[in-house]
């Protein structure tokens, strides 16, 4: 056989090999695909952050149109801002240290079923007062707003203008124990009369009672502001009332005149008028005036309750 023929014979060998591993190639996973495929950034984990729905302004109450979840960079969540407790993210005493090594399944669930507890579900948030302005689309930070039972509360839960004042209450004074914070109530006040021991009345009353104030906010009793979601009844030593300025005056001379009561009020009365009745009668003013009258020359002296 020619050395030219057998040339040729060698190179065809070589090309029909070459093609047979292209061809094997394509028809298999490449192995620049897996590369690629195993070079590529995972997805980041998002976690939900509460953030303001709509511009808040201070005095605020929060409600459930005022708060929404927002997606988040977990890696770029402030330990400040508050979360479902879904992913896990940077605490405070975490976000100066070096980045740890990634939880385990077991620490990661603990840790979301601490958030959920103590700070990721909404609800816990609703009734919180803003203390100073927060923005749409601003996540909700705890230096923002005051939670009930926090230092400060209450002064922002009052309402503009208005002045809290507590007065001493009873089971008896105070409806058994069944007026709950956020009700409405109204003031008696209940004094006794000076009597002079040359009254020529003794069946008339020794006692008189009035309404003072009307259809007043009670704020609190003892330091619970709000009763829980099952509970009917709160029974404490001191109801904390919202009034105007205007009526503190009031309450004060009617605290110092008697005994206070509170009256419940229907929630379909809620609507009327609200504040200060009358001036509180007091024992003196009560005292009945005596006046004389002449009726053919002889005086006579007539008791005016």
């Amino acid at each position: 056989m020619k050395p030219a023929r057998i040339a040729v014979i060698c190179i065809a060998a070589v090309s029909a090999i070459g093609l047979a591993l292209v061809v094997r190639a394509m028809g298999s996973p490449s192995g620049d695909a897996v590369t690629v495929a195993s070079a590529a950034e995972p997805a980041r984990p998002m976690a939900k952050v509460l953030v303001a729905a709509r511009d808040l302004a201070p005095g605020q109450r929060l409600v459930d149109a005022d708060l929404e979840w927002k997606d988040w960079p977990a890696d770029e969540v402030n330990p400040a801002f508050i979360t479902d407790g879904t992913v896990a993210v940077p605490q405070a005493d975490e976000a100066e240290a070096e980045p740890a090594k990634s939880d385990s399944t077991v620490a990661r669930v603990t840790r979301a079923a601490n958030d959920l507890a103590t700070g990721g579900a909404k609800a816990d948030y609703f009734g919180s007062v803003v203390r100073e302005p927060i923005l749409a689309g601003e996540p909700i930070v705890g230096r923002k707003i005051v939670r009930a039972g926090d230092s400060g509360y209450m002064a922002a839960y009052l309402e503009p203008g208005m002045r809290a004042m507590a007065i001493a209450v009873s089971t008896e004074s105070a409806a058994g124990g069944f007026i709950l914070p956020g009700d409405r109530v109204d003031v008696i006040l209940t004094v006794e009369l000076e009597r002079s021991v040359s009254d020529t009345q003794p069946d008339a009353p020794k006692f008189v009672s009035q309404v003072v104030l009307q259809n007043v906010k009670v704020l609190a009793v003892d330091q619970s502001t709000r009763a829980e979601d099952d509970q009917q009844a709160v029974v404490g030593a001191t109801a904390t009332l919202e009034v105007a300025p205007r009526d503190t005056e009031t309450l004060a001379l009617a605290k110092a005149a008697g005994s206070l009561s509170l009256v419940l009020r229907s929630y379909a009365d809620t609507a009327g008028p609200s504040g200060r009745v009358g001036a509180p009668r007091t024992a003196s003013a009560s005292q009945p005036a005596s006046v004389r009258i002449f009726r053919g020359g002889e005086p006579e002296v007539v008791t005016v309750p």
